[in-house]
Protein backbone atom coordinates (compact mmCIF):
# COMPACT_ATOMS: atom_id res chain seq x y z
CA UNK A 1 0.00 0.00 0.00
CA UNK A 2 1.24 3.03 -1.13
CA UNK A 3 1.80 6.04 1.70
CA UNK A 4 1.26 9.61 0.46
CA UNK A 5 0.02 13.05 1.99
CA UNK A 6 -3.24 14.53 1.61
CA UNK A 7 -4.04 17.99 2.49
CA UNK A 8 -1.05 17.92 4.76
CA UNK A 9 -0.91 14.27 6.20
CA UNK A 10 -0.16 10.68 5.63
CA UNK A 11 -3.24 8.92 4.06
CA UNK A 12 -3.19 5.41 3.16
CA UNK A 13 -4.29 4.67 -0.23
CA UNK A 14 -5.71 1.51 -1.49
CA UNK A 15 -4.57 0.29 -4.82
CA UNK A 16 -7.02 -0.64 -6.84
CA UNK A 17 -6.73 -1.17 -11.39
CA UNK A 18 -6.50 0.29 -15.24
CA UNK A 19 -7.40 0.82 -18.87
CA UNK A 20 -5.23 -1.08 -21.26
CA UNK A 21 -1.88 0.33 -22.20
CA UNK A 22 -1.75 1.27 -25.71
CA UNK A 23 1.92 0.81 -27.42
CA UNK A 24 2.39 3.00 -29.78
CA UNK A 25 5.05 3.57 -31.96
CA UNK A 26 7.97 2.01 -32.79
CA UNK A 27 10.14 -0.34 -30.19
CA UNK A 28 8.22 -3.69 -30.08
CA UNK A 29 11.42 -5.78 -31.25
CA UNK A 30 9.67 -5.61 -34.99
CA UNK A 31 10.82 -5.43 -38.05
CA UNK A 32 12.31 -1.46 -38.95
CA UNK A 33 12.97 -0.38 -35.23
CA UNK A 34 16.31 -1.37 -35.16
CA UNK A 35 15.76 -4.81 -33.13
CA UNK A 36 14.84 -2.98 -29.65
CA UNK A 37 12.44 -4.10 -27.65
CA UNK A 38 10.09 -1.67 -26.36
CA UNK A 39 8.55 -1.92 -22.93
CA UNK A 40 5.78 -0.33 -21.30
CA UNK A 41 5.94 0.44 -17.31
CA UNK A 42 3.25 2.21 -15.77
CA UNK A 43 4.49 4.30 -12.43
CA UNK A 44 2.66 5.71 -9.97
CA UNK A 45 2.31 9.81 -9.32
CA UNK A 46 4.80 11.33 -7.09
CA UNK A 47 6.38 7.93 -6.80
CA UNK A 48 10.01 9.55 -8.33
CA UNK A 49 10.74 12.89 -9.22
CA UNK A 50 10.67 13.90 -13.18
CA UNK A 51 14.58 14.21 -12.04
CA UNK A 52 15.09 10.94 -10.99
CA UNK A 53 12.87 9.48 -13.70
CA UNK A 54 14.99 11.02 -16.30
CA UNK A 55 18.23 10.34 -14.43
CA UNK A 56 17.40 6.27 -14.75
CA UNK A 57 15.57 5.89 -18.11
CA UNK A 58 19.01 7.86 -19.38
CA UNK A 59 21.28 4.80 -17.18
CA UNK A 60 18.55 2.21 -18.21
CA UNK A 61 18.63 2.67 -22.18
CA UNK A 62 22.29 3.10 -21.55
CA UNK A 63 23.27 -0.38 -19.91
CA UNK A 64 20.56 -1.99 -21.92
CA UNK A 65 20.53 -0.41 -25.35
CA UNK A 66 18.15 -3.19 -27.08
CA UNK A 67 15.74 -2.08 -24.22
CA UNK A 68 13.35 1.07 -24.93
CA UNK A 69 11.91 2.56 -21.39
CA UNK A 70 8.34 4.25 -22.06
CA UNK A 71 7.01 5.38 -18.74
CA UNK A 72 3.73 5.93 -18.12
CA UNK A 73 2.61 7.63 -15.24
CA UNK A 74 -0.73 6.85 -13.29
CA UNK A 75 -2.76 8.27 -10.70
CA UNK A 76 -3.87 6.38 -7.86
CA UNK A 77 -7.10 7.14 -7.75
CA UNK A 78 -8.99 4.41 -9.76
CA UNK A 79 -5.72 2.36 -10.22
CA UNK A 80 -6.98 -1.04 -9.10
CA UNK A 81 -9.36 -1.28 -11.58
CA UNK A 82 -7.42 -0.21 -14.16
CA UNK A 83 -4.61 -3.02 -13.44
CA UNK A 84 -7.11 -5.81 -13.82
CA UNK A 85 -8.61 -5.21 -16.65
CA UNK A 86 -5.09 -4.27 -17.76
CA UNK A 87 -4.44 -7.80 -16.43
CA UNK A 88 -7.05 -9.64 -17.94
CA UNK A 89 -6.53 -8.12 -21.43
CA UNK A 90 -4.21 -8.98 -24.21
CA UNK A 91 -2.77 -5.21 -24.17
CA UNK A 92 -1.16 -4.86 -20.39
CA UNK A 93 1.96 -2.97 -19.89
CA UNK A 94 5.16 -4.75 -19.01
CA UNK A 95 5.74 -3.50 -15.72
CA UNK A 96 3.35 -2.12 -12.98
CA UNK A 97 3.85 -0.34 -9.65
CA UNK A 98 1.63 -1.07 -7.63
CA UNK A 99 0.74 -0.94 -3.73
CA UNK A 100 2.53 -3.24 -1.34
CA UNK A 101 -0.63 -4.69 0.15
CA UNK A 102 -2.65 -5.20 -3.40
CA UNK A 103 0.05 -7.83 -4.69
CA UNK A 104 -2.93 -10.96 -3.08
CA UNK A 105 -5.66 -9.21 -4.97
CA UNK A 106 -3.69 -8.99 -8.34
CA UNK A 107 -1.92 -12.22 -7.74
CA UNK A 108 -5.12 -14.56 -7.05
CA UNK A 109 -6.51 -13.89 -10.59
CA UNK A 110 -3.26 -15.41 -11.86
CA UNK A 111 -2.42 -12.34 -13.78
CA UNK A 112 0.98 -12.09 -12.39
CA UNK A 113 4.37 -13.57 -13.13
CA UNK A 114 5.68 -15.86 -10.38
CA UNK A 115 8.96 -14.89 -9.64
CA UNK A 116 9.99 -16.97 -7.33
CA UNK A 117 13.20 -18.21 -8.85
CA UNK A 118 14.42 -15.13 -9.20
CA UNK A 119 14.56 -13.90 -5.36
CA UNK A 120 17.89 -14.51 -5.15
CA UNK A 121 19.43 -12.93 -7.98
CA UNK A 122 17.67 -9.76 -6.95
CA UNK A 123 18.93 -9.65 -3.21
CA UNK A 124 15.39 -11.23 -1.74
CA UNK A 125 17.04 -12.26 1.64
CA UNK A 126 17.63 -9.07 2.81
CA UNK A 127 14.11 -7.53 1.62
CA UNK A 128 12.23 -5.28 3.63
CA UNK A 129 9.46 -7.61 5.25
CA UNK A 130 6.65 -5.34 4.72
CA UNK A 131 7.39 -5.01 1.20
CA UNK A 132 8.18 -8.89 0.78
CA UNK A 133 5.89 -10.71 2.52
CA UNK A 134 2.55 -8.93 1.26
CA UNK A 135 4.64 -9.10 -2.21
CA UNK A 136 4.17 -13.18 -2.22
CA UNK A 137 0.76 -14.93 -2.45
CA UNK A 138 0.23 -18.43 -1.65
CA UNK A 139 4.07 -19.31 -1.01
CA UNK A 140 5.14 -17.78 -4.39
CA UNK A 141 7.12 -13.91 -5.44
CA UNK A 142 4.83 -12.21 -7.46
CA UNK A 143 5.29 -8.52 -6.34
CA UNK A 144 9.75 -7.35 -6.13
CA UNK A 145 10.15 -4.58 -2.78
CA UNK A 146 10.38 -1.07 -4.40
CA UNK A 147 10.80 1.16 -1.99
CA UNK A 148 8.90 1.81 1.57
CA UNK A 149 7.85 4.78 4.05
CA UNK A 150 6.48 4.70 7.54
CA UNK A 151 5.48 6.76 9.89
CA UNK A 152 7.90 8.57 12.62
CA UNK A 153 7.77 10.83 15.82
CA UNK A 154 7.81 14.54 14.25
CA UNK A 155 8.35 16.65 17.25
CA UNK A 156 9.10 20.09 18.69
CA UNK A 157 12.65 20.37 19.57
CA UNK A 158 11.90 23.91 20.71
CA UNK A 159 9.33 22.36 23.09
CA UNK A 160 11.26 19.23 23.81
CA UNK A 161 14.10 21.77 25.20
CA UNK A 162 12.24 24.24 27.24
CA UNK A 163 10.55 20.68 28.86
CA UNK A 164 14.27 19.40 29.52
CA UNK A 165 13.25 16.55 27.47
CA UNK A 166 16.11 14.55 25.40
CA UNK A 167 14.25 13.33 22.51
CA UNK A 168 17.93 11.07 21.69
CA UNK A 169 16.87 9.46 25.32
CA UNK A 170 13.32 8.38 24.38
CA UNK A 171 13.97 4.72 23.52
CA UNK A 172 10.94 3.09 25.05
CA UNK A 173 7.27 3.30 25.15
CA UNK A 174 7.99 4.02 29.01
CA UNK A 175 10.45 6.65 28.19
CA UNK A 176 7.92 8.22 25.82
CA UNK A 177 4.67 8.31 28.37
CA UNK A 178 6.90 9.68 30.76
CA UNK A 179 7.95 12.60 27.95
CA UNK A 180 4.47 13.01 26.59
CA UNK A 181 3.24 13.70 30.06
CA UNK A 182 5.88 16.05 30.70
CA UNK A 183 5.03 18.25 27.73
CA UNK A 184 1.42 17.98 27.97
CA UNK A 185 1.21 21.19 29.91
CA UNK A 186 -1.72 23.88 29.68
CA UNK A 187 -2.32 24.82 26.24
CA UNK A 188 0.36 22.78 25.15
CA UNK A 189 -0.55 19.18 23.92
CA UNK A 190 1.94 16.99 24.53
CA UNK A 191 1.16 14.82 21.40
CA UNK A 192 -1.82 15.23 18.91
CA UNK A 193 -3.08 11.82 18.20
CA UNK A 194 -6.53 11.06 16.71
CA UNK A 195 -8.95 8.70 17.53
CA UNK A 196 -9.00 6.33 14.54
CA UNK A 197 -5.37 6.88 13.62
CA UNK A 198 -5.53 2.59 13.36
CA UNK A 199 -2.42 2.59 11.27
CA UNK A 200 -0.65 3.46 14.90
CA UNK A 201 -2.44 0.99 16.95
CA UNK A 202 -1.94 -1.30 14.62
CA UNK A 203 2.15 -1.14 15.20
CA UNK A 204 0.96 -1.14 18.96
CA UNK A 205 -0.31 -4.81 18.42
CA UNK A 206 2.44 -5.99 16.61
CA UNK A 207 4.73 -4.88 19.32
CA UNK A 208 2.57 -6.88 21.75
CA UNK A 209 3.02 -9.78 19.16
CA UNK A 210 -0.56 -9.97 18.38
CA UNK A 211 -1.71 -9.15 14.30
CA UNK A 212 -4.85 -8.00 13.21
CA UNK A 213 -6.69 -11.10 11.97
CA UNK A 214 -5.46 -14.61 12.04
CA UNK A 215 -5.86 -17.44 9.76
CA UNK A 216 -6.73 -21.32 10.11
CA UNK A 217 -7.18 -23.96 7.60
CA UNK A 218 -8.18 -21.30 4.86
CA UNK A 219 -10.50 -19.05 7.27
CA UNK A 220 -9.25 -16.13 8.29
CA UNK A 221 -10.26 -14.54 12.29
CA UNK A 222 -10.21 -11.07 13.43
CA UNK A 223 -8.11 -11.07 16.27
CA UNK A 224 -8.57 -7.35 17.93
CA UNK A 225 -9.81 -9.69 21.55
CA UNK A 226 -6.64 -11.36 21.58
CA UNK A 227 -4.86 -10.25 24.96
CA UNK A 228 -2.28 -8.97 22.90
CA UNK A 229 -4.33 -6.78 20.60
CA UNK A 230 -6.30 -5.59 24.22
CA UNK A 231 -3.13 -4.80 25.34
CA UNK A 232 -2.65 -2.63 22.51
CA UNK A 233 -5.48 -0.86 23.15
CA UNK A 234 -4.59 0.03 26.67
CA UNK A 235 -1.00 2.08 25.35
CA UNK A 236 -2.62 3.46 22.38
CA UNK A 237 -5.41 5.00 25.00
CA UNK A 238 -3.11 6.40 27.38
CA UNK A 239 -0.92 7.72 24.84
CA UNK A 240 -4.10 9.18 22.65
CA UNK A 241 -5.04 10.92 26.38
CA UNK A 242 -2.06 13.40 26.25
CA UNK A 243 -3.56 15.64 23.77
CA UNK A 244 -6.48 16.66 22.42
CA UNK A 245 -7.06 14.48 19.38
CA UNK A 246 -10.64 13.58 18.40
CA UNK A 247 -11.65 10.34 19.41
CA UNK A 248 -13.81 10.04 16.28
CA UNK A 249 -11.81 11.07 13.17
CA UNK A 250 -8.52 10.27 11.72
CA UNK A 251 -5.53 11.94 11.05
CA UNK A 252 -7.05 13.54 7.83
CA UNK A 253 -9.66 15.44 9.69
CA UNK A 254 -8.54 17.67 10.42
CA UNK A 255 -5.40 17.11 8.75
CA UNK A 256 -2.93 16.81 11.66
CA UNK A 257 -0.17 18.74 10.10
CA UNK A 258 -2.11 21.83 10.27
CA UNK A 259 -3.12 21.39 13.55
CA UNK A 260 0.66 21.05 14.36
CA UNK A 261 1.57 24.05 12.84
CA UNK A 262 -0.66 26.02 14.84
CA UNK A 263 2.07 25.82 17.35
CA UNK A 264 0.35 24.14 20.33
CA UNK A 265 1.63 20.32 19.28
CA UNK A 266 4.51 18.95 20.95
CA UNK A 267 4.28 15.45 18.45
CA UNK A 268 2.39 13.97 15.82
CA UNK A 269 2.62 10.79 14.55
CA UNK A 270 3.44 10.83 10.89
CA UNK A 271 5.53 10.11 7.59
CA UNK A 272 7.99 12.64 7.45
CA UNK A 273 6.88 14.49 4.73
CA UNK A 274 4.37 15.70 7.32
CA UNK A 275 7.11 18.13 8.62
CA UNK A 276 7.19 20.04 5.18
CA UNK A 277 3.56 20.59 5.54
CA UNK A 278 3.98 21.75 9.12
CA UNK A 279 6.33 24.54 7.45
CA UNK A 280 4.45 25.19 5.15
CA UNK A 281 1.54 26.39 6.80
CA UNK A 282 3.40 27.79 9.56
CA UNK A 283 7.23 29.20 8.11
CA UNK A 284 7.97 29.92 11.61
CA UNK A 285 8.44 26.93 12.60
CA UNK A 286 11.08 26.11 10.21
CA UNK A 287 14.14 24.22 11.76
CA UNK A 288 12.09 23.37 14.91
CA UNK A 289 11.62 20.10 13.53
CA UNK A 290 13.00 16.80 14.89
CA UNK A 291 12.20 13.28 14.08
CA UNK A 292 12.77 10.05 16.42
CA UNK A 293 11.57 6.33 15.64
CA UNK A 294 8.01 5.39 17.21
CA UNK A 295 9.78 3.58 20.30
CA UNK A 296 9.31 0.03 21.18
CA UNK A 297 8.44 -1.79 24.55
CA UNK A 298 11.93 -2.22 25.46
CA UNK A 299 14.91 -0.17 24.66
CA UNK A 300 17.09 -1.78 21.79
CA UNK A 301 13.70 -2.69 19.74
CA UNK A 302 11.96 -0.16 18.11
CA UNK A 303 8.05 0.03 17.45
CA UNK A 304 6.88 -2.24 14.68
CA UNK A 305 4.94 -0.07 12.08
CA UNK A 306 3.09 -0.46 9.28
CA UNK A 307 4.94 -0.46 5.89
CA UNK A 308 3.64 1.72 3.09
CA UNK A 309 5.41 1.33 0.17
CA UNK A 310 5.31 -0.16 -3.85
CA UNK A 311 6.24 -3.70 -5.01
CA UNK A 312 6.70 -4.15 -9.46
CA UNK A 313 5.06 -6.40 -10.82
CA UNK A 314 5.10 -8.48 -14.12
CA UNK A 315 1.59 -9.29 -16.13
CA UNK A 316 1.69 -12.65 -17.21
CA UNK A 317 0.41 -11.34 -20.54
CA UNK A 318 3.40 -9.29 -20.94
CA UNK A 319 5.15 -10.00 -24.64
CA UNK A 320 8.43 -9.27 -22.67
CA UNK A 321 9.00 -10.80 -19.95
CA UNK A 322 12.89 -11.00 -19.92
CA UNK A 323 13.10 -6.85 -20.79
CA UNK A 324 10.55 -6.41 -17.95
CA UNK A 325 12.55 -8.50 -15.93
CA UNK A 326 15.96 -6.26 -16.36
CA UNK A 327 13.82 -3.07 -16.29
CA UNK A 328 13.02 -4.79 -12.32
CA UNK A 329 16.48 -6.27 -11.80
CA UNK A 330 17.80 -2.61 -12.44
CA UNK A 331 15.32 -0.58 -10.44
CA UNK A 332 15.29 -2.71 -7.30
CA UNK A 333 19.06 -3.21 -7.62
CA UNK A 334 20.82 -1.21 -5.12
CA UNK A 335 22.71 1.20 -6.82
CA UNK A 336 19.34 2.61 -8.25
CA UNK A 337 17.84 1.89 -4.39
CA UNK A 338 20.48 4.07 -2.75
CA UNK A 339 19.98 7.47 -5.41
CA UNK A 340 16.15 6.53 -5.15
CA UNK A 341 16.37 7.07 -1.28
CA UNK A 342 18.28 9.87 -1.39
CA UNK A 343 16.08 11.87 -4.21
CA UNK A 344 12.92 10.85 -2.49
CA UNK A 345 13.39 10.48 0.97
CA UNK A 346 12.57 6.94 0.65
CA UNK A 347 13.75 4.10 2.83
CA UNK A 348 15.40 1.67 0.56
CA UNK A 349 13.94 -2.23 -0.33
CA UNK A 350 16.97 -3.67 1.48
CA UNK A 351 18.03 -3.59 5.57
CA UNK A 352 21.28 -3.54 3.80
CA UNK A 353 20.99 0.09 2.39
CA UNK A 354 19.66 2.29 5.57
CA UNK A 355 22.78 3.96 5.62
CA UNK A 356 21.54 5.22 1.76
CA UNK A 357 19.95 7.67 4.12
CA UNK A 358 21.70 8.45 7.08
CA UNK A 359 22.34 12.20 6.26
CA UNK A 360 18.59 12.56 6.38
CA UNK A 361 17.10 12.70 9.27
CA UNK A 362 13.40 12.03 8.38
CA UNK A 363 14.16 9.15 6.64
CA UNK A 364 16.75 7.66 8.69
CA UNK A 365 14.13 7.40 11.25
CA UNK A 366 11.87 5.69 9.02
CA UNK A 367 14.94 3.21 8.48
CA UNK A 368 14.82 2.18 11.84
CA UNK A 369 11.00 1.11 12.03
CA UNK A 370 11.41 -0.28 8.60
CA UNK A 371 13.49 -2.86 9.77
CA UNK A 372 10.64 -4.03 12.00
CA UNK A 373 7.91 -3.05 9.66
CA UNK A 374 5.05 -5.26 8.34
CA UNK A 375 1.82 -5.00 6.43
CA UNK A 376 -2.08 -5.50 6.65
CA UNK A 377 -2.93 -9.63 6.76
CA UNK A 378 -2.23 -10.60 3.19
CA UNK A 379 -5.34 -12.05 1.75
CA UNK A 380 -7.18 -10.31 -0.76
CA UNK A 381 -10.05 -10.70 1.92
CA UNK A 382 -8.16 -7.71 3.70
CA UNK A 383 -9.19 -5.24 1.03
CA UNK A 384 -13.49 -5.66 2.40
CA UNK A 385 -12.29 -5.09 5.77
CA UNK A 386 -10.90 -1.40 4.94
CA UNK A 387 -13.68 -0.46 2.93
CA UNK A 388 -15.96 -0.36 6.20
CA UNK A 389 -12.69 -0.26 8.49
CA UNK A 390 -14.22 -1.70 11.91
CA UNK A 391 -11.16 -0.97 13.42
CA UNK A 392 -11.62 2.76 13.34
CA UNK A 393 -14.94 2.46 14.68
CA UNK A 394 -13.45 0.30 17.72
CA UNK A 395 -11.03 2.50 18.63
CA UNK A 396 -13.29 5.44 18.90
CA UNK A 397 -15.87 3.22 21.10
CA UNK A 398 -12.76 2.54 23.69
CA UNK A 399 -11.76 6.04 23.95
CA UNK A 400 -15.16 6.72 24.39
CA UNK A 401 -16.01 4.74 27.29
CA UNK A 402 -16.68 1.45 26.03
CA UNK A 403 -15.91 -2.11 27.03
CA UNK A 404 -12.76 -2.95 25.33
CA UNK A 405 -13.26 -6.23 25.99
CA UNK A 406 -16.97 -6.38 24.53
CA UNK A 407 -16.04 -3.99 21.66
CA UNK A 408 -12.78 -5.67 20.39
CA UNK A 409 -15.09 -8.73 20.14
CA UNK A 410 -17.80 -6.84 18.18
CA UNK A 411 -14.83 -5.44 15.88
CA UNK A 412 -13.33 -8.52 15.82
CA UNK A 413 -16.25 -10.48 14.40
CA UNK A 414 -17.05 -7.89 12.02
CA UNK A 415 -13.54 -7.97 10.44
CA UNK A 416 -13.92 -12.13 10.40
CA UNK A 417 -17.44 -11.44 8.53
CA UNK A 418 -15.46 -8.92 6.19
CA UNK A 419 -12.24 -11.37 5.37
CA UNK A 420 -14.93 -14.34 4.42
CA UNK A 421 -17.33 -12.97 2.73
CA UNK A 422 -16.27 -13.66 -0.42
CA UNK A 423 -15.30 -17.65 0.03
Amino acid sequence: MKLRLLTGLTALVAVAGLSACSSSGSGDGEPGDGGRTGIDVWLMRDSVSAAFQKEFEKGFEAAHPDIDVRVQVQEWDGIGEKVTAALASNDAPDVIETGNTQVAQFAQSGGLLDLTDKTGALGGKDWLKGLSEPGAYEGKQYGIPYYAANRVVIYRTDLFKKAGVDAAKIKTRDQWIAATKKLNKGAQQGIYLPGQNWYTYSGFVWDEGGDLATESGGKWAGALDSPEALRAMAFYKKLQAFGKGPKDSDEAQPPQAEVMAKGQVAQIISVPGGANVVTQNNPGLKGKLGFFPIPGKTDGTPGAVFTGGSDLVIPAVSRHHDAAYTFVKELTGDAWQKKLAVAMSYVPNKTTLAGAVAGDPGASAMAVGAAVGHATPNTPGWAAVEAKNPVKDYLTAVLAGGDPAREAKKASDAITSAMNSGS
